[in-house]
């Protein structure tokens, strides 16, 4: 049997090591424990993937990568994905907004299951510290050295670029993706305040203000398109983007305290924020708001800006960057400079938006590999 490697065992290299296990001798290797990093993925309950079944459309979730995928995902569907864990025992259900989910909502339960299924699989804890191409691929670990016929890289967005770069692959330097923002702006008397359809940069949703900044899924979707934008940068925030006529609700509340006013709309730490920032007492009655305050708080709603000066790992662990999607055949996931070296997942340069897109990139390219290594 071929003796096939897959360096990292997290959702990619498990699923390619599934696929491979009938037809392969297959040995699992990593420093931590397998399909460890599948536990946190969706808060707990473990987002296998969303609800688009138009593989063209897919891709579109996808701020890096797009057209790389339209090949991977022409092969490996979200179709084919509902049929992976059934197939595996798993039971799925999709929300309303279109992400999918286990029936038991744990990804403790997806991992047990998984791993339970990995019967032909080798597994060894292991650090891989160096890779050599030649005959057969040569890999040196903390404890070993192994000779495979084939050689699977499923590292992750994280660590081991370095025996890569060793090895003449190029790496697309990997930023935080998916991940809360900190500010210039000193929000922490708001933290723990949420304000929901917000719009910022062309996205709708709802935002979390935080002790270090701002969160919540259009921030975390913002910080995927803007990972290799250089910081600080501008960020504007329609709090309320209905239209407000302000001017007629101070007209039938003419004796209402602003703030009581405002806080009908937003919540009312938000809206004691944004008086004080315009150096406006937040007790000032509605028949005493000029006409120049009142533009200026409309604006400050509709255009609540803040300075984005770094970023803060409160959302999903994703990387933007990785292996150079130049370097891959997509319809193979095979190097190609380094013959029989293959690679999967979150380690090369593609990532996706929140709601199951980043494994379902690991399903797909772990996939495609082992179908390219059975041949």
């Amino acid at each position: 049997m071929k003796q096939v490697g897959i360096l990292g065992a997290g959702p990619a290299g498990c699923a390619c090591a599934y696929f491979l296990q009938e037809t392969c001798s297959v040995t699992l290797i990593d420093a931590s424990s397998p399909l460890r990093t599948i536990l946190p993925t969706g808060g707990g309950r473990c987002n296998l993937a969303h609800a688009e079944y138009d593989f063209r459309e897919l891709t579109k979730f996808y701020p890096r990568g797009e057209k790389f995928l339209l090949s991977v995902f022409s092969r490996f569907s979200t179709c084919d994905t509902l049929v992976f864990f059934e197939t595996l025992g798993i039971k799925t259900y999709t929300q309303s907004d279109n992400r999918i989910f286990p029936i038991s909502n744990s990804s403790k339960d997806v991992r047990d299951t998984f791993l339970n299924k990995l019967k032909g699989v080798k597994i060894k804890q292991e650090k891989g510290l160096q890779i050599e191409s030649g005959e057969k691929i040569k890999l040196i670990t903390d404890k070993n050295t192994y000779y495979f016929d084939t050689l699977v890289i499923a590292i992750g967005g994280h660590a081991g670029y370095e025996i890569l770069k060793k090895s003449g692959i190029k790496i697309i330097t990997p930023y935080p993706s998916l991940v809360g923002l900190t500010t210039q702006e000193n929000l922490k008397s708001l933290a723990g305040v949420s304000v929901q359809n917000c719009v910022s940069n062309g996205e709708i949703g709802d935002i979390l203000f935080t002790q270090k900044g701002i969160s919540g899924p259009i921030i975390y979707k913002i910080s995927s398109i803007k990972a290799r934008d250089n910081s600080p940068y501008s960020l504007s925030i329609d709090l309320y983007p209905d239209n407000i006529d302000l001017q007629s609700l101070m007209n039938q509340n003419p004796h209402k305290q602003i703030n009581n006013l405002l806080s009908e709309l937003l919540p009312k730490r938000l809206t004691d924020y944004i008086l004080t920032s315009l150096k406006l007492n937040t007790d000032t009655k509605c028949h005493l708001i000029k006409g120049r305050q009142r533009d200026e708080i409309l604006n400050a709603i509709h255009n609540f800006t803040v300075t984005v000066t770094g970023t803060t790992p409160d959302g999903e662990v994703v990387t933007a960057g990785g292996v150079d999607l130049n370097e891959i055949n997509p319809k193979t996931m095979e190097s190609k400079k380094i013959k029989n070296l293959y690679f999967i997942g979150e380690v090369i340069d593609v990532d996706g938006f929140c709601g199951g897109f980043n494994l379902q990139n690991c399903w797909s390219t772990a996939f495609v590999a082992a179908q390219s290594i059975n041949l």
